[in-house]
């Protein structure tokens, strides 16, 4: 204990905690919706995301719902997405918990880092925070042995860098989201998952195992998440400060006009004009002084 209040000192005279590990969706990641019997919709809904059913094949009111993804409809990328959906779903449910809130509502309570557990159904009256405390890691768990229902307006309320993306609702059978209610976070349904008018899903997907998915003119945003999963691409050469390789110029060359301000070399046409030059001024030096010595050789003659 010494050591370990030491140690604490030492960082600050603060603790730190380490968030556990997220539940691994693998290709079910990408899915803003996936159901196992069918997708239903009424109204406008927006689904950006991909939205996929398997093993049934019936996705019905796509229009007038939108889908800002792909539809997979009983394809084997929607049959992959289900089957890690299953493996998702059961590590979810196979965490240790570590707190039982058996019997209360969810509304009002405040939840950091960890794993909770409903042993029956839970209930959402209003508004509940998830509090990352400062750690963008914190990941957030809500195990639910039966249903999960939530009243009309209640909210999802995310505080000190809680991410959407790292919170997950196991639910061991059906949820039921109320008009208009702000939920955010991935449902991981064994059997149905509804929205009802109006509800959203800010940041997060709807994902249940067997039964239906069924909309009524509400948005759910997914691709957010999915691309906060994806590995971002190696840094270019040039992005790490090595320069890149320069590529050997392919256009004609111009001749050099001579830089006469700073004395820099002589283009070729130059050199040749100035080789004549000193070859003539070469010349003029040594005929001149032959004819000088041989004038002043030559006797002088009548005419002179």
């Amino acid at each position: 204990m010494a050591l370990a209040l030491l140690a604490g000192s030492l960082l600050g005279g603060s603790t730190v905690r380490a968030a556990h590990a997220p539940v691994g969706l693998g290709t079910a990641d990408g899915f803003a919706v996936l159901a196992g019997s069918t997708v239903t919709n009424t109204g406008p809904s927006v689904v950006n995301g991909d939205l996929g059913v398997s093993p049934g094949s019936a996705i019905v009111g796509f229009p007038p719902g939108i889908v800002n993804g792909t539809v997979h409809e009983a394809n084997a990328d929607a049959a992959q997405a289900q089957a890690d959906l299953t493996t998702a779903y059961d590590d979810a449910a196979g965490r240790a918990p570590t707190q039982d809130l058996t019997g209360d509502d969810l509304g009002g309570l405040t939840l950091t880092d960890g794993t909770y557990s409903y042993s029956t159904s839970a209930q959402l009256t209003g508004t509940v925070t998830f509090d990352a405390e400062g750690d963008p890691d914190a990941v957030f768990i809500v195990q639910i042995g039966s249903t999960l229902t939530t009243a009309s307006d209640s909210v999802v309320s995310l505080v000190n860098g809680a991410s959407a993306c790292n919170i997950f609702w196991q639910v061991g059978s059906s949820a039921t989201l109320g008009t208009d209610t702000a939920f955010q976070g991935t449902i991981l349904a064994l059997t149905s998952i509804t929205l009802n008018t109006g509800a959203t899903i800010e940041n997060g997907r709807a994902l249940a195992r067997n039964g239906a998915v069924t909309l009524d003119d509400n948005v759910i945003t997914g691709d957010v998440c999915a691309a906060a999963a994806t590995p971002s691409p190696s840094p270019s050469p040039a992005a790490t400060g090595t320069t890149a390789p320069t590529a050997a110029p392919t256009a004609t060359t111009e001749p050099t006009v001579p830089d006469t301000s700073t004395g820099g070399e002589l283009a070729a046409p130059w050199g040749v004009i100035g080789l004549l030059i000193a070859t003539g001024l070469l010349l003029l030096v040594t005929i001149v002084p032959l004819k000088l010595t041989a004038r002043r050789g030559r006797k002088p003659s009548a005419g002179d």
